[in-house]
């Protein structure tokens, strides 16, 4: 009688493991993305993977990376995502309120370390700084916004303060009343900033003709306008570089 294998002794195929069924297949990618980070460096990422980096502790069960790439292609870049309204990033399927929240508390984060770094400073000593800190402030605004930098004697920041908003392409300005506020204030010197939402800084007819009455209204009460300041996404126009001012 030939020998063979009975039914008790044929070895059942391995069952697979809770591991092998139960984690998601984006996790592997998740932790592979945070060693890049973690050993090469933000530098080597594109704008969409330092998103997902972003996304995963918002949106912890789900394949975060067309939701990223989906995001960039909308708005154009990192910045412009972290700089787009909530209602806006709030249209795309799967931000939801609590995503577009993170988001946003993540731009505030940035604008207040930007802004750190002019406030303890000597403006005109640390100029990169200060335009870093215009464009994170304004650059991707829906509607145009003028703001004032006031400054003491030695140049230091006594107060930002957003003076007007206006529309796409116009912000009301009353020289007067600019005036006004810097003597208020004891400034010797302010720094003008608007931003431009079609993304060009390049200065107006109208923009010149604003600046022009604004040096000849602060020069005799002792103010100084030590620039004008354009940003946009496309970067920045500076009046003093320009030879406006």
């Amino acid at each position: 009688m030939s020998a063979g294998i009975g039914k008790g002794s044929r070895k059942a195929p391995s069952p697979a493991t809770p591991a092998d069924s139960d984690t998601p297949h984006y996790h592997g990618h998740r932790d592979r993305l945070r060693t890049r980070f973690r050993e090469a460096g933000a530098e080597t990422l594109p704008d969409y993977e330092l998103l997902e980096l972003l996304l995963f502790r918002s949106i912890p069960r789900r394949d975060v990376k067309p939701l990223a790439k989906e995001l960039i292609q909308r708005f154009g870049s990192f910045a412009e995502v972290l700089g787009a309204p909530a209602a806006r990033l709030a249209e795309i399927d799967g931000v939801s309120e609590t995503v577009a929240l993170d988001l946003k508390v993540v731009e505030a984060s940035l604008k207040r370390m930007a802004k750190g770094a002019v406030g303890k400073r000597p403006v005109l000593s640390s100029w990169s700084s200060v335009l870093d800190y215009c464009r994170m402030a304004m650059a991707f605004a829906e509607r145009e916004q003028f703001r004032i930098l006031f400054l003491d004697k030695k140049n230091i920041l006594i107060a930002d303060e957003v003076q007007q908003t206006g529309t796409v392409d116009h912000t009301p300005v009353y020289p007067r009343e600019v005036m006004r506020r810097a003597l208020e204030l004891s400034a010797s010197a302010i720094i003008l900033v608007h931003n431009h939402p079609s993304g060009d800084p390049t200065p107006s007819g109208a923009d010149m003709r604003m600046t022009r009455e604004l040096v000849d209204i602060a020069k005799p009460l002792g103010v100084a306008i030590h620039d004008h300041i354009i940003v946009g996404r496309d970067g920045h126009a500076s009046f003093r570089s320009l030879g406006l001012i």
